[in-house]
């Protein structure tokens, strides 16, 4: 046998490598929902929308430029990378009477 004609073949597990992918680029990512009560608020997305922007300022709540907010019938869903942030904010529309989900 001639070792310059031998070659060799490598077998990739796809499964490992998207593993490998997603470990790396993944992040940490927490929810709360904010529940529609009794209290009548108007444009409750919009208002979290312009506090991601900067354009509204909550008391004692850091600002949160990651976040994300999405409509449902009766709550709203916010979503963000910074949990301390996200608690802080919870803490806020609990002290004003609505009801939370907590940060999960």
């Amino acid at each position: 046998m001639d070792k310059k004609n031998t070659t060799e073949r490598r077998v990739i597990n796809p499964r490992a490598v998207a593993g490998r992918w997603i470990r790396r680029v993944a992040k940490a990512e927490y929810r709360l929902k904010i529940l529609y009560g009794p209290i009548e608020v108007k444009n409750l997305p919009n208002l979290l929308r312009s506090f991601r922007d900067g354009k509204v300022a909550m008391d004692g709540v850091p600002s949160l430029r990651d976040m994300g907010v999405k409509e449902e019938f009766d709550a709203v869903e916010v979503w963000s990378r910074n949990r301390v942030a996200l608690v802080a904010l919870k803490d806020w529309f609990e002290n004003r009477g609505f009801e939370t989900t907590g940060v999960w």
